[in-house]
């Protein structure tokens, strides 16, 4: 097969045409797409026509031998291998002549401006992805979408690689481009070294870095080229130059080619397939500017070498090469800011729509900055800046935190000659070695720009958003004056071209011709024409540029290409690319061409001016064609270039190049070409990717597209991959998962809003224990990370595709982008995909908390997987505070995860927000800086397809994320919440085993449960539990936390009981009944358990007024002290005494407040309310809003406010989970007058009594003296707001002062312990959502000592609760 020829796996042929020669668009039923942008012209006679339904069947076509053969001529001409002579092409046959409409429909004239500007379809997703689709690794990555990197997208998705395609600009379809001014200004970005003349070079970057239009400064020369997608050929004049053999022979060029020119017919052959190259045919309107150019080459003497060129625009409608629907020119003029008609032939749709049709992935708004190889792996890292979702507010981190995707096989550079050669040199900055030839050799292919102005002529040279029919301007170039042939010296050759200005340079456009110096005007005029001169110049001034008697209708554009002397280099100051175009402007040649320019203008009667930066800049011209800074090398070695002849990169000085780096734009031309330079460089380009494909034996899929509709999907994406080694599934899912998010959005037409966030700060990279939680151990971590500098940042971008979403579902969800960099964790910096992002969501592990959640997997350069979960805590704490506001929505706490492998833990994530899947790598804690929230409040956009829906999508959001502020901010004042109906939250239902009936020898009749040990250990253990007061045994066996302290003994090996005494949650326990009663149905559940299992001892748990009722039995008597083999006391035992607040509420009132409330509401008071409560009662709750208490345990439930009232304090909020505060009213009862009174006598004189009257003390020393030899364990909160510390300390001081320190038993050990809980309050001890950790595991030991002995050592069961544990979902 011939070097450059596709082998054609299946051919299937585009639709044919009719017999005139034109598609009549309607070719297939299924094109209801792209169909919709173009208006089509029907084939016939050239009138517009209605568009085809989208479900309407297809409609025949003419049949016609010479369709036939014309498709089969092209198959032909596809393979041939023989480079043509240069040969003038005739006006294609058949060309119509597009029709004026209404009376003058009969009239040759140029086509209407109906069409001249297609349909925009807005904010509508086209070939482009969103960033958030991006896999991290590619087979190949294709840097810009211009001629080149076009190309390489297109040929190499159709051998089956995955590729992904990054573009600097934006997606911008015909019918979208600029035409006026204001809209062309914000369009622009200009960067460079501004060097004038007179004044002192300065390095300016200014305007959109993502604009269609990119001028950048230079010394000596300045450049114009355009971003987008599609390159600079959305905006250049489409003229299809091949480059002639003596230019390619020149000792430049790489022996591969100079000796052997014709190696590239191939390839400008493939380059015409796609392009479809054709003149201006003969039979349309004839266009002054062309005329005039015809005339000034006589005046030449180069009537021979005047002809139309070929240009890719098209002048017949129905699908191009590529399948996208096309319309025929409107004549505009408009080619340099972008043609709205949909005639030209650009890269978009052309080789960029085929590739995407083949299963590209492009991304736009992706400025690449520099190539690393890949660490630890095969391939390159190509690091790039996103400019999407309004970073560039943040210009400190928008190139200083970037991001990257990884080419596992091949990168294929083609950002455009000073594009590519700038990714090169920053490239190399960062460690890449290559040639020192690097940004050496740069070209402007001699371009020259001058005017030839107030001719005597009509020209008809200034572009028009909507054309007259009857005076069309034309394509923007259509005619040349090929001089490059004939000379001695072949550097001597030029090519001269008319051109346009297009509409939005035209107010401005006489104002810079009359003033700028230098300009040349004719010498030999008569009165009569300088006075003819002058009204023109005048009649411009004063009724426009478009008069048709004006100046400015009668200036000819010139541009011209010759060959310069190839010294510009290009080096990066500042990390800013700078042109130093040395001596351009003053060369000889330069000043012979113009003079040539001056002479065509004299014979027009014009003035010949010079371009605006040759005027005003010191001479300096403006190119529009930058070539080379990457040059090939004539020797095939890096001492006289950067790549050899297929575009492979040196890695040095030598022969040797990096495998699968390839430039395939003008940075590799070594010369300028004396011609318009696309058609080289996509033949180049084609003939670096077939040589590559090639030497890894890739087959091209030639198989043709049908007709495109680019608003649908890919048809052969997907199925045609060689390999499924492009991802994990992990990534496939989290893909087709987000996917699903985004098309959903956009076929419901849903708006969403988004924003971009820094934050910054320590993370320390430790091997972290499991048990480390609480935000005391974030902020240890972050000061170590601080004092060893393990800086750390992220910057993210967060995007809700439906605003509805975020705002109504309960996840509040968003989808994260960015990057993490910390440089202390291996991988580093991470790309962020995909990641989630909880807006305000409910924290269920504490109440009344809404945080914002940040949970993603991150990939870092070396592969790496990690996981981040970073949260901030918005709860009470902010309350009426805007400082602490601030500081709880502005800081994030870390954690890192090593994902566990398969085989180390079975287990998914539960719907904690803190949970960690995976053994925990790095903590600490990271901040929004205020300057960086400002640049946050900027990045703020809503999305959607038009402005109503983007007001709304804006309006919606901001009154969620204010609505929920306030409801924090403002807590104590909200509505108070009241019990609900239905049960949330219950993940652990204890289910006894058995449940007693007891009746105490009062006839009092009370239950107990019991439940079997799940984890046998020799012979079961009694435990006996007791609850406090107003609560049951559900605070052992809270159904809303993981693991209750009856699953934690139980798997302990123990036999739990857990009696529901007269003072509890029963319906008994308003009748009266007091702790000293309680004390029968203890001793009662005990002689029960002795019966049921024997007399052995029992180990006794008691809280709080269940621990009192224990200690009256056990001291008067009733409960004999032989019957138990200890005691752990849980916040008291004998000596109760009052927290602060609770004796204020005692001692301060001016009467006893069980007295008062008795006397107004009765002998009840419920911990239990509703919104049907009686009037006393609702009062009651509204007062308690106003209870002291600190800012961090406000909360609005009327429940807690009730037991706090009662009681005090219970818990510390952040101790319990959400379904737990929430539903407090399931498991608290109330409390009688008589036991509250008893209760207030108790705690204020500091120790047990009996009943009233008399309410005799029992911890009398006779008393106390039943105690002996019984082990106590005392423990209380150090936050507890019910009992104070000190009630445990003193009964630990009476035990100590009556029996000794020393176990009574067998004087070894301590008879009597006490341990404070920091952090905890009273009943979160036991109704804590991490109980299982911080309490429960010390009072097993205690238990186990004593029932099991001190040399017991228990052993952790490989069970569920320990695989929970492991996999860190219990934290």
């Amino acid at each position: 097969m011939a070097p450059g020829t596709l082998e054609r796996a299946e051919t299937e042929p585009m639709p044919t045409t009719n017999g005139t020669g034109h598609g009549n668009g309607h070719a297939a039923a299924d094109t209801n797409g792209f169909r919709k942008r173009f208006v089509n012209i029907n084939g016939t006679n050239g009138t517009r026509t209605a568009q085809a339904s989208p479900d309407s069947a297809a409609v025949s076509r003419p049949s016609s031998s010479r369709n036939d053969s014309s498709t089969t001529n092209e198959q032909e001409a596809s393979s041939s291998a023989r480079r043509r002579p240069y040969e003038p092409h005739p006006s294609p046959r058949g060309s119509h002549r597009i029709k004026s409409f209404g009376v003058h429909q009969d009239d040759a004239g140029g086509p209407s401006g109906a069409y001249a500007r297609i349909r925009s379809w807005g904010d509508e997703r086209k070939s482009a992805s969103p960033l958030e689709l991006m896999r991290s690794s590619y087979d190949c990555v294709v840097i810009g979408s211009g001629y080149g990197g076009g190309v390489a997208a297109s040929r190499m998705a159709r051998t089956g690689e995955s590729v992904c395609v990054l573009e600097r600009g934006r997606e911008h379809w015909p019918g979208e481009y600029p035409s006026d001014t204001d809209d062309a200004l914000g369009q622009v970005h200009y960067s460079g070294q501004f060097s004038p003349g007179w004044l002192p070079k300065k390095v300016v970057n200014g305007g959109d870095p993502t604009g269609m239009y990119h001028l950048i400064f230079g010394n000596g020369q300045n450049a114009m080229v355009g971003n987008g997608l599609g390159g600079t050929s959305l905006i250049n004049a489409n003229v299809y130059l091949e480059v002639d053999d003596e230019t390619l022979q020149q000792e430049q060029w790489p022996e591969e080619i100079r000796s052997d020119p014709s190696t590239l017919g191939p390839y400008f052959q493939m380059a015409e397939e796609m392009l479809e190259p054709k003149e201006y045919p003969a039979d349309w309107p004839v266009l002054p500017k062309l005329e005039l150019l015809k005339k000034q080459a006589e005046h030449l003497g180069m009537s021979d070498k005047f002809r139309r060129v070929r240009q890719t625009t098209r002048f017949q409608n129905g699908p191009n090469r590529a399948g996208v629907e096309m319309s025929p020119s409107a004549l505009t003029g408009q080619d340099a800011t972008g043609l709205n008609d949909g005639s030209k032939n650009t890269t978009l749709v052309t080789y960029v729509a085929d590739a995407w049709n083949w299963g590209a992935e492009i991304f736009c708004e992706s400025e690449v900055r520099y190539i690393a190889k890949a660490p630890d792996r095969e391939g390159y890292i190509i690091y790039f800046a996103w400019h999407g979702r309004n970073r560039g507010h943040f210009k400190a981190n928008l190139h200083g935190d970037l991001m990257w995707v990884h080419a596992k096989r091949a990168v294929f550079l083609g950002a455009g000659a000073i594009g590519s050669t700038e990714i090169l040199l920053r490239s190399r900055q960062m460690g890449l070695d290559m040639s020192d030839q690097i940004g050496q050799n740069m070209s402007g292919n001699g371009d020259i720009f001058a005017f030839g102005y107030n001719t005597d002529h009509e020209v008809n040279g200034i572009g028009r958003s909507f054309p007259s029919p009857y005076h069309p301007v034309g394509p923007c170039i259509t005619g040349i004056i090929d001089n490059r042939h004939g000379h001695k010296n072949p550097l001597d050759g030029y090519v001269i071209e008319e051109g346009a200005v297009p509409k939005a340079l035209s107010p401005f456009l006489q104002a810079m011709l009359e003033l700028l110096p230098g300009s040349i005007r004719a010498s030999d005029q008569s009165l009569i024409d300088r006075v003819r001169g002058n009204l023109a110049r005048v009649g411009s001034l004063f009724l426009g540029p478009y008069f048709r008697q004006g100046a400015i209708e009668r200036t000819q554009t010139y541009l011209v290409m010759s060959h310069d002397s190839n010294q510009a280099v290009l080096t990066l100051k500042d990390d800013k690319p700078v042109l130093e175009f040395l001596g351009v402007g003053r060369s000889d040649h330069v000043k012979q061409l113009n003079e040539v320019l001056a002479k065509a203008t004299r014979a027009a009667g014009g003035t010949f001016v010079h371009n605006p930066f040759y005027a005003l800049m010191g001479q300096q011209e403006l190119t529009v064609h930058p070539i080379g800074g990457a040059c090939m090398a004539s020797d095939g070695t890096g001492k006289t270039g950067v790549v050899n002849h297929r575009g492979q990169i040196f890695t040095g000085q030598g022969k040797e190049t990096y495998e699968g780096l390839i430039v395939t734009d003008a940075a590799v031309i070594p010369t300028a070409l004396g011609a318009n330079p696309f058609a080289t460089i996509t033949a180049l380009a084609e003939r670096s990717v077939d040589l590559y494909a090639k030497s890894r034996k890739l087959m091209v899929d030639t198989r043709r597209n049908g007709i495109l509709d680019l608003f649908g999907s890919p048809r052969f994406a997907g199925d045609h991959l060689r390999t499924n080694e492009t991802d994990s599934d992990d990534e496939d899912a989290s893909i087709s998962s987000a996917r699903t998010v985004i098309k959903t959005a956009e076929r419901l037409n849903d708006a969403g809003f988004g924003f971009t966030e820094v934050m910054s700060g320590f993370i320390h990279y430790d091997d972290w224990k499991q048990d480390a939680s609480g935000l005391d151990t974030y902020e240890l971590a972050a000061r170590i990370a601080e004092s060893r500098c393990e800086s750390a940042r992220f910057f993210l971008s967060v995007q809700s595709f439906n605003t509805r979403s975020i705002v109504n579902d309960p996840d509040h969800r968003a989808m994260l982008t960015g990057t993490f960099s910390c440089p202390t964790i291996p991988g580093s910096p991470f790309m962020v995909q995909r990641g989630g992002f909880n807006l305000f969501k409910q924290f269920l592990d504490a109440p009344g908390t809404r945080n914002m959640v940040y949970n993603f997997d991150m990939r870092g350069v070396d592969g790496t997987v990690l996981h981040f979960r970073g949260y901030k805590v918005v709860n009470s704490s902010v309350a009426l505070s805007p400082v602490q506001f601030w500081k709880a929505t502005s800081t994030l706490y870390v954690t890192i995860t090593r994902p566990y492998s398969d085989d180390e833990s079975e287990y998914e994530e539960g719907p904690d927000d803190t949970n960690n899947r995976g053994a925990i790598v790095a903590k600490g804690i990271m901040r929004i800086q205020p300057a960086d929230f400002a640049s946050q409040i900027l990045t703020m956009t809503p999305t959607g397809s038009g402005l109503w829906r983007k007001a709304i999508s804006a309006t919606s959001f901001l009154t969620y994320f204010t609505r929920k502020s306030m409801s924090l901010f403002l807590a104590p004042l909200t509505p108070l919440q009241y019990p609900t109906q239905s049960y949330q939250g219950f993940v652990n239902e204890t289910v006894p085993s058995v449940t007693y009936k007891i009746v105490a020898e009062d006839g009092v009749t009370t239950r107990m449960h019991m439940w079997e040990p799940t984890n046998i250990i020799g012979e079961p253990k009694n435990l006996f539990m007791i609850p406090g007061a107003s609560v049951d045994h559900q605070i052992y066996a809270l159904p809303t936390i993981r693991y209750n302290a009856v699953n934690y003994f139980t798997r302990a090996g123990y036999r739990v009981f857990i009696p529901v005494h007269r003072i509890g949650a029963l319906m008994v326990a308003q009748n009266n009944w007091t702790t000293y009663d309680a004390r029968l149905d203890l001793r009662a559940c005990l002689e029960q358990i002795r019966k049921e299992y024997g007399t052995g001892k029992i180990y006794a748990i008691a809280h709080c007024m269940g621990s009192v009722a224990l200690s009256t039995g056990l001291l008067d008597g009733r409960i004999p002290a032989s019957w138990l083999a200890g005691v752990t006391c849980s916040q008291v035992f004998m000596n109760p005494m009052w927290n602060f607040m609770n004796m204020i509420k005692i001692m301060a009132a001016p009467l006893p407040l069980d007295r008062v409330y008795k006397a107004i509401a009765g002998n009840w008071f419920s911990c239990s309310t509703g919104q049907d409560d009686s009037y006393i009662q609702k009062a009651l709750n509204e007062l308690l809003r106003l209870w002291p208490n600190e800012r961090k345990e406000l909360c609005n439930n009327a429940c807690c406010h009730r037991v706090t009232f009662t009681y005090g304090r219970c818990w510390n909020h952040e101790n319990l989970n959400e379904a737990t505060h929430r539903q407090i009213d399931r498991f608290f009862g109330g409390v009688n007058m008589t036991l509250l009174h008893l209760l207030m006598k108790q705690g204020t004189e500091g120790g047990v009594m009996a009943n009233g009257p008399l309410f005799e003390r029992l911890d009398t020393p006779d008393n106390i003296q039943r105690l002996r030899d019984l082990p106590f364990y005392l423990f209380v909160g150090g936050d507890n707001a019910v009992l104070s510390p000190t009630a445990t300390e003193r009964t630990y001081e009476v035990l100590c002062d009556a029996f000794g320190t020393r176990d009574t038993r067998d004087g070894k050990g301590l008879q009597y312990k006490r341990r404070v809980v920091p952090n905890y309050g009273h009943l979160d001890c036991w109704m804590g959502r991490n109980a299982w950790r911080d309490v429960y595991p010390f009072v097993r030991k205690e238990v186990d000592d004593i029932m099991r002995g001190e040399d017991y050592v228990f052993e952790e069961p490989d069970d569920q609760f320990k695989r929970m544990v492991d996999a860190g979902m219990m934290h």
